[in-house]
């Protein structure tokens, strides 16, 4: 196989977890009974090969498996501190970047009895035997995405495990190892079922989320991981994928991070989602979730608010479809307190992307029917306005407050000529932002990717 990565020589990260909450949302958009799920990586991880039998593979970045020649994977795990019987485990394996890791064959995965092999010391003279139930088979696998294999039936709580892969294919696969990071290392996702239902205090639900989301990049997985501790229903303001918006990208970038929130997120499509005709990956993967396809505006209520999705990718001139429809919601709104979010930000001092004045008329339209919050993304950053009319003069009587939230997980955009009412900006953290709905006011939060410190926070009422 060409394109071989190097082996590198990489001090070995510990065990990483992480808990998240998978939620199920009821039809008022709180969420309801949460199950508990944690992340593992390895705590060791190697291959072996026939045509080097005293070679040691432990400090490479890279996990073969093949047949020709052999190259058998192996994987050790030491699950800890999950609480109650694991009710479904999954074992997720990213393919590397390069040419050649692709292969008609994933390999079979099976149990491994000896787990005291030593990743340092573990060559093909004394392999551990690969002697444990067949717990599933990857068939074919592309360079730079994640895969994934139920082994439920061999993990069902706390302990050690190990995993041993071979494959038939003499056009064998290569995956990431722990040794390229946490963005990438192979995964031991457990889930432990129902808990109690959490749902947010009574009258205060929280909408949170971000836009510019997921690539092949870590951003993703570090703002995912946010979601994973905050209840509530989940926003995007658009590009939710990267680069064009198809259905692999969707299953293979969006799914194995932001995807586990999927059953409580409200999205709003972007321009990188439309670069697949017709968005119809962002509509294949969101269902009705995602308002009628080909549409994409809808609306809800949470608790004291009406939330609204738009879709700037079409039309948003006075008069059109969606806009003719956007009046006519909120006039028939009984909700004291209003919010919107879409993907082309009016206002904006991002250096990328100038403002998108044809979104004034939704603007407009919310302007009107007093709104109070309005949410975007496109420009990769964070920022903040002051409440503002739709020309952006400073209006501290109907003004809608606003906020760029372009933070989700791909590469930052700088700022250039900073706009009038600007208050707030970032460019260097990713993040999500957590709105906390009270019955006439409204809390914002920027809540930073972990061994960030940057954070905004601030409460406006309702007109």
């Amino acid at each position: 196989m060409s394109g071989r990565r190097a082996s590198l020589a990489v001090v070995a990260v510990g065990v990483l977890t992480a808990t998240a909450l998978s939620i199920v949302v009821t039809s008022d958009g709180l969420p309801a009974a949460a199950a508990a799920t944690t992340t593992f990586t390895p705590s060791a991880d190697t291959y072996v090969d026939n045509s080097a039998t005293g070679t040691n593979y432990g400090a490479s970045g890279q996990l073969g498996v093949d047949d020709s020649p052999v190259k058998r994977l192996f994987l050790r795990f030491t699950v800890s501190g999950v609480p109650g019987s694991v009710t479904a485990a999954k074992l997720r394996l990213h393919t590397d970047d390069v040419s050649g890791a692709q292969s008609p064959s994933g390999g079979t995965f099976k149990a491994v009895s000896d787990t005291t092999w030593s990743e340092t010391g573990v060559t093909w003279n004394n392999q551990p035997a690969i002697d444990g139930p067949t717990l599933g088979s990857l068939g074919a696998v592309s360079r730079n995405a994640w895969y994934e294999v139920d082994v439920t039936s061999y993990v069902t709580g706390n302990g050690t495990f190990g995993f041993g892969v071979t494959s038939s294919s003499t056009d064998g696969a290569d995956f990431d190892s722990r040794e390229t990071g946490s963005a990438t290392a192979p995964q031991l996702v457990l889930t432990t079922g129902a808990t109690t239902t959490t749902s947010a205090p009574a009258g205060d639900p929280v909408l949170v989320g971000a836009g510019d989301i997921s690539n092949s990049g870590s951003g993703d997985s570090a703002t995912a991981a946010l979601l994973d501790n905050i209840p509530g229903t989940v926003f995007t303001t658009g590009d939710n994928v990267y680069d064009s918006g198809t259905t692999t990208e969707f299953n293979n970038y969006y799914n194995p991070t932001w995807g586990r929130h999927k059953a409580r997120t409200r999205p709003s499509p972007g321009n990188h989602d439309y670069n697949t005709s017709g968005a119809t990956g962002y509509y294949g993967y969101f269902g009705t979730q995602a308002g009628p396809s080909g549409q994409g505006y809808y609306s809800y209520d949470l608790g004291n608010w009406h939330i609204v999705s738009l879709n700037s990718n079409i039309s948003t001139a006075a008069g059109s479809a969606q806009e003719t429809w956007l009046r006519n919601d909120l006039a028939a709104n009984t909700k004291p307190c209003t919010a919107a979010y879409w993907h082309h930000p009016l206002f904006t001092s991002g250096a990328n992307h100038a403002p998108s004045t044809s979104t004034r008329p939704l603007f407009q339209a919310l302007y009107d029917h007093n709104a109070d919050v309005v949410l975007w993304g496109h420009n990769h950053q964070y920022e903040r306005f002051a409440p503002q009319n739709p020309s952006g003069a400073l209006d501290t009587t109907r003004g809608i407050r606003t906020f760029v939230a372009g933070m989700g997980g791909a590469s930052h955009y700088s700022f250039g000529t900073i706009r009038p009412n600007s208050e707030v900006r970032n460019s260097d953290t990713y993040g999500v932002l957590k709105l906390t709905l009270h019955a006439n006011s409204f809390d914002w939060q920027f809540v930073p990717e972990a061994g960030k410190s940057f954070t905004d926070s601030g409460t406006t009422a309702c007109h």
